[in-house]
């Protein structure tokens, strides 16, 4: 019975691996698209709480754009640290940010959703570009994006960042992550026309105005955590022309600065991903132990024919791994090593996530708990 399911994990993933492998060359790098110096004003709406440790870093690199038509629109989302007063000095000394204080929510938002929301009403460009106050930019990234888009007439553009870790843990678990939404949401369909699924990343979401507006803006995901991811979807529902690129070596982010805090920051999505459902979710996770744990512990069965079936499952694995982490991160190969320990830190934090959603009636973020019966209406 092991054999037949080690089989069976094997051929999964070796099918995955064949549409993994079409997949990322279908994602372009920035890198080497021709910049632009000026095609419309573009609005750059950025939200922050609580962000002071990043915000002058990370607006100060995107101020250094080599684009000429820019405008910035920073939100302060309720903060109770120094970020508005940070915001506000910036805006002293560059005429082209506008600042927004948000000192309340409304009901039947949450408040990044509504940040964006509120940004997009003050701004005057013909394209919006949301992206997150951690963010930090190269001076031709918004010149090559808007290149990018021109080119290929698109409404929609999305750009994956260089998650940079510390820890060489916290690199093989950001790994580990990436893979796994990879083979969940095949982040390359969004470079499918045809294709209905689409992407959103949270660090870059260059979306036109009027496309945006026909969509129905964050109004239409005001309770989905996963705003980011949504809004591309959105854009593609509504037949939207939608790209995801990669600019590893022109924006950078710093996902999580430890294991811990990446174990406590996806309480926010994990669970919103896996449709609110408690009995998908754990669903989900033996499927991720079954084919992603077994295997490793297979490995030491009595039976040789069962053990070398189990490093056959581990070399398909690997055949979907290795590459998804060389085109989506700069991190060595050697965080294989870690997969296991990553799999299942990864079953804990979901499995975390929808018990901690349980016991509080509702997903807690930034301070704020939003009860589970708003946010079931919204998914």
């Amino acid at each position: 019975m092991l054999f037949i399911l080690l089989a069976l994990t094997a051929l999964f993933w070796m099918i995955i691996a064949l549409d993994t492998y079409r997949g990322l060359s279908s994602l372009h790098a920035l890198e080497k698209e021709a910049p632009i110096r000026s095609s419309g004003k573009i609005s750059v709406i950025v939200p922050a709480r609580n962000e002071e440790d990043h915000i002058m870093k990370s607006i100060s690199s995107q101020l250094n754009q080599t684009y000429q038509h820019i405008e910035w629109i920073l939100i302060n989302d309720r903060s109770k640290d120094t970020t508005g007063t940070l915001m506000e000095k910036l805006a002293e000394k560059d005429h082209r940010i506008t600042v927004i204080h948000i000192d309340k929510l409304p009901e039947g938002w949450l408040g990044k959703n509504y940040a964006l929301h509120k940004g997009t009403l003050a701004a005057s460009g013909d394209v919006y570009l949301f992206t997150d106050a951690d963010v930090r930019y190269e001076p031709d990234l918004i010149a090559k994006a808007a290149g990018y888009m021109n080119r290929l007439k698109i409404a929609h553009l999305t750009v994956s960042p260089d998650l940079q870790s510390k820890s060489f843990l916290l690199k093989g678990f950001v790994a580990f992550f990436l893979f796994g939404f990879s083979y969940y949401k095949r982040p390359w369909s969004a470079n499918r026309d045809q294709s209905k699924s689409g992407m959103g990343i949270g660090a870059f979401n260059m979306i036109k105005k009027e496309a945006y507006q026909n969509i129905g803006g964050h109004q239409a995901i005001s309770l989905r955590p996963d705003d980011d991811l949504q809004l591309g979807m959105l854009v593609k529902k509504n037949g939207y022309k939608q790209r995801m690129a990669t600019a590893k070596s022109m924006l950078k982010v710093e996902w999580y600065p430890s294991v811990k805090e990446a174990l406590k920051g996806l309480e926010k999505n994990t669970f919103a991903g896996l449709h609110y459902s408690y009995l998908f979710t754990f669903g989900a996770m033996a499927g991720v132990f079954i084919s992603q744990v077994l295997p490793f512990i297979a490995i030491f069965s009595r039976d040789a024919n069962t053990a070398a079936m189990a490093w056959v499952s581990i070399g398909a694995i690997m055949a979907v791994y290795i590459p998804i982490t060389r085109r989506l991160t700069t991190y060595s190969s050697f965080h294989a090593v870690l997969f296991p320990i990553s799999a299942i830190l990864f079953i804990t934090a979901v499995i975390r996530a929808a018990m901690l959603t349980l016991l509080r009636g509702g997903v807690k973020w930034r301070g704020t708990i939003y009860p589970i019966k708003d946010l079931k209406k919204k998914s």
